[in-house]
């Protein structure tokens, strides 16, 4: 007997290029590209010329010369995501947010008292569009996986149920690209294999992907292609912190192999904060010696943040402050973390230049990988602690 499918994934159509065009009627049926230098959000009619989120401004322009660039206003999605988000929690008892446009619902248990997954669906979209002014799309399935699929598929402003006896079908002839984790790079090794759908990876063995494509992600792939994934919907937990480390070892160090650490640190925290929805107040720098002990220093700063820019200026001073320790013992381990972090701002975007630079970058990492954007002073010419 299966279980019914009624897990729902509301997914925003176009956030931030439909947030433009609600609050701006001259927009409306036009291509719309939200940001200059990058593309941070296209309108579906832009969209239909090839434009795509995290593209470089001036491809987009030549595939839509037309389009209407407009600059981003952040504080805008904010306060349309929490109007939508007030709606999911009003609609479905438990919401596990995913980021600022989407979110799982469990409307499990809820026909007799409110009706089917697809009526409630139906509600919430209708609701979004009547109170917010804005389109959304609902992807209904027995799995979280399968939900967010079928949400995909059912793309721009629709809604699409997967009927428990239907999964496979349904699953098996989308193109690889629909598995969660593959990305241009596994989906460029699965292709040169000649595997371009889900059917394919399904009809191979589990041993089989992991030596393509290792332990994890060949598991991981396996599972996703037979729809088993049996996590719950569940509200996020708040964190207190968000942090990072790296231990270097008792091999020799510099100050420049330190700021390089620093540097690959902040980008991997403020990241991960960005895509929570976090902001923080203190920064806190963590660091372990050749013989074994420990040193912990911190700043607050005046103000919230998840600018890169600004928690890496702020690590950067805690190092230089602890330089003396670290030459007399040696260094085995360095972390950065964020506390402090503002609870009320989990659909809070970045409002100063940098955070707008980061957000663009993120976008960027999402889209093609971690490392299609890589800070130089990484690779080389890192700067000197002394200077």
């Amino acid at each position: 007997m299966f279980v019914s499918a009624s897990i729902l994934h509301a997914d925003l159509d176009a956030f931030f290029a439909s947030v433009e065009q609600r609050d701006d009627a001259r927009l409306r049926g036009r291509p719309v590209i939200v940001g200059g230098g990058v593309v941070l959000a296209a309108s579906y009619e832009a969209k239909a010329f090839g434009v795509q989120t995290a593209m470089g401004g001036r491809r987009a322009l030549r595939l839509c010369p037309q389009a209407v660039v407009v600059p981003p206003r952040f504080a805008a999605y904010s306060a349309a995501s929490s109007a939508v988000f007030r709606v999911f929690e009003d609609v479905a008892p438990v919401v596990e947010g995913l980021s600022i446009d989407e979110a799982f619902l469990d409307v499990r248990g809820m026909e007799r008292s409110v009706g089917s997954p697809v009526e409630i669906a139906t509600r919430l979209r209708r609701r979004v569009r009547d109170e917010v002014g804005l389109p959304i799309t609902v992807g209904i399935a027995r799995t979280k996986f399968l939900a967010k699929v079928a949400s995909a598929v059912a793309k721009p402003d629709g809604l699409l149920l997967v009927p428990p006896d239907e999964e496979l079908a349904f699953l098996h002839p989308l193109p690889v690209e629909a598995l969660w984790g593959v990305g241009p790079v596994t989906a460029r090794k699965l292709r040169e294999r000649g595997i371009t759908t889900v059917r394919q990876v399904a009809f191979l063995s589990e041993a089989i992907l992991e030596s393509m494509l290792g332990r994890a992600a060949g598991r991981h792939l396996h599972a996703l292609a037979h729809n088993l994934d049996p996590r719950p919907v569940e509200p996020r937990r708040r964190r207190r912190s968000i942090g990072a480390q790296r231990a270097r070892g008792r091999a020799p160090w510099s100050d420049a192999s330190v700021d390089a650490d620093l540097m690959t640190l902040a980008d991997r925290v403020t990241r991960r904060m960005r895509k929570a929805g976090r902001r923080g107040r203190t920064v806190v720098l963590r660091l372990r010696f050749d013989d074994y002990t420990r040193a912990t220093r911190s700043r607050t700063l005046p103000g919230t943040t998840s600018s890169t820019e600004r928690i890496l200026t702020t690590a950067r001073a805690l190092v230089a402050e602890a330089l003396p320790t670290m030459r007399q013992r040696g260094l085995t381990l360095v972390g950065v973390s964020v506390a402090n972090l503002d609870d009320d701002a989990q659909l809070v975007l970045p409002f100063d230049r940098n955070e707008e630079l980061d957000t663009a970058v993120d976008l960027v990492r999402e889209r093609y990988g971690s490392d299609a954007i890589v800070r130089a002073a990484v690779i080389g010419n890192v700067r000197s602690w002394s200077t």
